[in-house]
């Protein structure tokens, strides 16, 4: 709310003077505290600067220690100085005050300074200015100070007439740092009044401050007005024509510094230059031909005229993008022994940057701080980029907090860097600062920090106050700032801002059409973007790398593989394939079309496939259901010697879940931790996901409790998890927990402790959590919430309470939904309400083959079998084939697939006798077939002998004769486990002493010692 209150005020004003702190007057009530005094008032008042002998002798055994306290802002030291002179009984006499009072201003401790002063009864000019002084100092971090310096200034003026050039100094700091353009022509009107109107440091003080406030004319009439002018206040003049735009002013300015006694440096004329260079006109192209020809002849006719040839060398390369070849050129010339200058330094850290070597950059960091360019605005300005670019924000804002002058791209480069490092809110505060030292944003401090908005919370609003700000300084016309406002619009759902900016553009502007194709990918309406791209086709305008990869990722989201097709050709067509950005779009496009030939052709194609490239094909494999082929692509991946990032790894290890191989997602982990991500929360998130999905419920606990961050997928996947495992305690109280800890519970966490209540039989729990879920927390229940309710309610056999609730829903009944209850009347034996809710399943699906297995298995259960044979014979006309149920087991990386009666395996013959031994076994402990389970009308003996190899127990057996004694087996099933296999194995795991997790379609069961984790509830 802080960044909204301080941007809020900022942004207020009709040019970017407003003042930036609360409580502030009217500023019209503020002007009157000024309270200037007319000329007739004016005395004399020597007094005021003579110190007197006695004064003199008495505290000249402290002023040598506060002048070295002040030369070296030690505080300590002149605190102690302070201090002995009030315990030896004197008090200071004005001349001591008034060190003191300086002291503790280049210290920064103003709190000291005004209790000295508000104790100082005898108060000269000299008191005033040292305390005026003070507020100025402190107003660089504490904005607030800016209004009490002012009313100090009306103090002064009601106490003494007479004021000086140094008075006015640091009043007019206070007037650039408040931001208030009136204040400053209040000073300057007074600064006239008092006769000090063309003194060269105020006058020189106003056209700085003028210039920075956009005020460029009344800058310049004082600047053509003042008799003396130097260097500094030229290129004051030259900056400011430079950041208002206003190019031929600039150039025009810049022949007649050339005329004047004094010349132009190749700091300015460089800076002119760059500003030109942004144009990109025809006509900034020819004032820019025009500012090299006169850099020419300006530095040709110099004594450095080797270290321009070298530097124009230098530039040619970079110029021509080969950066390498400027950084092998820079080498030859420190070789050669020709002294580089800060041109030099400007160009080969462009250069740099272009490579991303931040060892070099460092090194060359070296050479600028060896000779002072370091100190030189725009040599530190290409330090800030380069290591920006080169991801060492660190660096660069170490950098950029030393820097003594900044210009206005200095700010843009650090407010830039920390929108694409994902800083955003520190980009908006980075801007709420440039705002306070008197700068004017230009086009491209908009676009940075509006792209920082469009990734935070309160980026809408704030969006919204600089659109406000753009408008009323004019700066809205600027296509560059007419895109980034559409694209943040877009991001944060407010389409129609978005669609209102875009139709009352006036010229073409192929970036804002971009931006306006993503934003309808971004709202949900892919159609739109591809029409824009038929009307931009249409129009005759080329589309660009930018807009194809838009255009194939809008494909991608209709799952519009002929029009993805047809974006393809077009892209072959226009020589657009090469490009990676369009080749990893059309990639992207084949695999959410689900054609994953087409798409492995195009990434063979790729010439060096990057991350992201390597990501979406495995990502691709994944989602496609070919999780072998997606861990076979990482590994090539990792041959090539490309590095995966966070995401990589999180697709992997979803891989790894979807196969349930545990051991292959321990040696993605592996990875993980030695690359640097163990720590990255959206990996942390996948890892307990998988640990949890393959049935080591204990490691997903152990990683959890590692992962420090508050990120509530984090907490959902350890709660899910839990539920799965019918862990409803610890699953419930990890919501107490996650409540505990400031966490605020969304939709899939109800999902997740309403699941926990199912598999626990804790109705009256759930009803609890399912109410609280609006009044409490404000999470709208959905169709997955009910559907945890209905399940619930199934479970426990109320299955005609269910039936109603789905009846008394908001919103129709999902297939899923009904599929769970039919289950719940299978279970429970209910044939009417297996029926009704069959006839519904069926209505919404009626190829849903499990409706009539389980409708079926309801008949047989009852031991209606004509019912069973017409059930059946019906999946027969409608060629309605059962899913085939089976079970895998992991070992040593290879997955062992069992159905029924399996009798393909290598090692059939061990499996079979291993099974027909446990159950014998079993038998002996008191294990009883159940023939419930055997849906067929045939003899008892034949029921028992069809349970025996179920594929859940050939599993099982093959676990048993293939892993360590002491391991694990884990199991999964596709479907839900058998009554009967689920009795069985809890005997198996009592007699071989063994731990054995099987996960079936609807939750965990961990059998240890006779015992199953779910409590025979499931």
């Amino acid at each position: 709310m802080q960044l909204q209150a301080n941007l809020r005020l900022r942004l207020r004003a009709t040019s970017i003077s407003v003042f930036p702190f609360a409580k502030t007057p009217f500023p019209y009530t503020l002007l009157l505290h000024f309270c200037f005094s007319s000329l007739s008032d004016l005395v004399s008042h020597p007094s005021h600067f003579a110190l007197s002998s006695s004064s003199s002798s008495s505290s000249s055994q402290w002023f040598s220690i506060l002048r070295v306290a002040i030369s070296k802002t030690d505080l300590l030291l002149g605190k102690s100085a302070h201090a002995r002179i009030i315990i030896s009984g004197q008090n200071p006499d004005r001349f001591l005050t008034n060190n003191l009072l300086t002291l503790y201003a280049r210290c920064g401790s103003l709190s000291s300074a005004r209790q000295l002063f508000d104790k100082t009864p005898d108060r000269n000019l000299v008191t005033w200015n040292s305390i005026l002084a003070a507020y100025a100092h402190s107003a660089d971090s504490e904005v607030e100070n800016v209004q009490e310096g002012f009313q100090l200034f009306r103090l002064l003026r009601e106490s003494i007439v007479l004021t000086s050039r140094f008075t006015l100094a640091p009043v007019l700091k206070l007037c650039l740092l408040s931001g208030y353009v009136w204040a400053s022509e209040a000073v300057h009107g007074y600064a006239v009044k008092i006769g000090l109107g063309w003194d060269v440091f105020v006058s020189g003080a106003l056209v700085n401050i003028y210039a920075k406030f956009g005020r460029i004319r009344e800058a310049r009439v004082l600047f053509d007005g003042m008799q003396e002018r130097d260097v500094v206040l030229w290129n004051v003049m030259l900056k400011a024509y430079v950041e208002m735009g206003l190019y031929k002013d600039a150039l025009y300015l810049l022949s007649s510094f050339h005329r004047s006694e004094l010349y132009p440096d190749d700091v300015i004329v460089h800076y002119v230059l760059n500003g030109i260079n942004n144009v990109g006109s025809d006509e900034g192209n020819r004032l820019a031909e025009q500012v090299k020809a006169y850099a020419m002849k300006l530095f040709m006719n110099r004594d450095n005229s080797d270290v321009f040839m070298w530097n124009k060398k230098l530039s040619e390369y970079l110029q021509a993008g080969e950066n390498w070849a400027a950084v092998q050129c820079f080498v030859n010339m420190i070789r050669s022994k020709v002294e580089y200058d800060n041109v030099t330094l400007v160009v080969i850290l462009s250069a740099i940057a272009g490579v991303n070597d931040l060892e070099m950059g460092q090194q060359v960091h070296g050479f600028a701080v060896k000779l002072g360019f370091d100190s030189v605005v725009t040599v530190a300005n290409c330090l800030i980029n380069m290591y920006s670019k080169a991801g060492s924000l660190y660096f660069a804002r170490k950098l950029f907090n030393s820097m003594k002058e900044m210009d206005l791209i200095s700010w843009n480069s650090m407010i830039s860097s920390c929108a694409q490092s994902s800083l955003e809110e520190e980009s908006v505060n980075l801007f709420i600062d440039l705002l306070r030292d008197g700068l004017r944003p230009d086009r491209f401090t908009i676009a940075s920090v509006l792209r920082a908005c469009s990734s935070f919370k309160e980026g809408l609003y704030l969006s919204k106050q600089i659109h406000v700000h753009a408008i009323k300084t004019g700066i809205i016309a600027d296509s560059f700032v007419s895109t980034a406002l559409i694209d943040v619009y877009s991001r944060t759902g407010n389409i129609e801002e978005a669609e209102f900016l875009f139709e009352n553009e006036v010229e073409f502007d192929l970036a804002s059409w971009n931006a306006m194709m993503f934003g309808y990918i971004m709202s949900n309406d892919s159609q739109k973007a591809l029409n824009l791209l038929s009307l931009i086709h249409e129009s005759g305008e080329r589309a660009d790398q930018i807009t194809l990869a838009t255009a194939a990722k809008a494909s991608g989201c209709l799952v519009g593989l002929e029009q993805g097709e047809q974006i393809h050709t077009y892209v072959i067509k226009t020589g657009f394939d090469p490009d990676l950005c369009v080749s990893s779009g059309i990639l992207d496009m084949y695999i959410k079309c689900g054609d994953m030939e087409s798409a492995h052709m195009v990434f063979t194609q790729i010439p060096m496939p990057d991350e992201v490239a390597w990501t979406t094909m495995i990502s691709g494999c994944v989602e496609n259901g070919d999780e072998d082929q997606a861990l076979s692509i990482y590994h090539q991946m990792r041959l090539t010697g490309v590095q995966p990032d966070e995401y990589t790894f999180a697709t992997l290890v979803k891989a790894s879940s979807c196969l349930t191989a545990l051991e292959q997602g321990r040696q993605i982990q592996a990875n993980v931790i030695k690359l640097g991500y163990a720590l990255d929360p959206f990996v942390g998130t996948s890892l307990i996901d998988m640990y949890a999905k393959c049935g080591s419920i204990g490691d997903a606990y152990l990683l959890f409790q590692r992962m420090k961050v508050s990120n509530i997928a984090l907490w959902n996947a350890m709660l899910i998890g839990l539920a799965q495992y019918g862990n409803a305690k610890e699953a419930l109280k990890l919501f107490k927990a996650m409540e505990s800890n400031g966490m605020e519970p969304d939709k899939v966490t109800f999902i997740g402790v309403l699941s926990a209540c199912s598999h626990s039989g804790l109705i009256s729990e759930a009803y609890e959590y399912f109410d609280s879920m609006s009044k409490k927390y404000g999470v709208k229940p959905e169709i997955e919430h009910y559907s945890c309710l209905v399940d619930a309610l199934g479970r426990v056999g109320r299955v005609q309470e269910a039936e109603k609730l789905i009846g008394s829903m908001p919103f129709e009944a999902s297939a899923s939904m009904y599929r769970a209850l039919l289950g719940a009347c299978r279970v429970q034996g209910d044939t009417e309400t297996g029926k009704r809710v069959a006839t519904q399943l069926l209505a919404l699906e009626p190829s849903d083959s499990s409706a009539y297995v389980l409708l079926s298995n309801i008949y047989a259960a009852a031991n209606q079998w004509d019912d069973v044979t017409v059930a059946r014979k019906m999946m027969e006309r409608k060629k309605i084939k059962k899913d085939p149920g089976f079970s895998w087991i992991d070992v040593k990386n290879k997955v062992h697939l069992f159905v029924v009666d399996d009798r393909s395996h290598p090692q059939t013959d061990l499996i079979y006798d291993k099974v027909e031994d446990m159950i014998k076994r079993i038998r002996e402990e008191g294990y009883v077939p159940d023939t419930d389970f055997t849906l067929l009308d045939v003899e008892e003996e034949e029921k028992e002998r069809a349970l025996y190899y179920h594929s859940e127990k050939l599993a099982v057996g093959y676990g048993l004769i293939s892993t360590p004694p002491s391991s694990t087996i884990r199991v999964i099933k596709n479907l839900r486990i058998c009554g009967d296999c689920h009795n069985a194995i809890k005997y198996i795991s009592k007699v071989s002493q063994r731990e054995i997790v099987l996960r079936d379609a609807n939750r965990f069961h961990r059998f240890s010692d006779g015992i199953c984790s779910c409590g025979d509830y499931w």
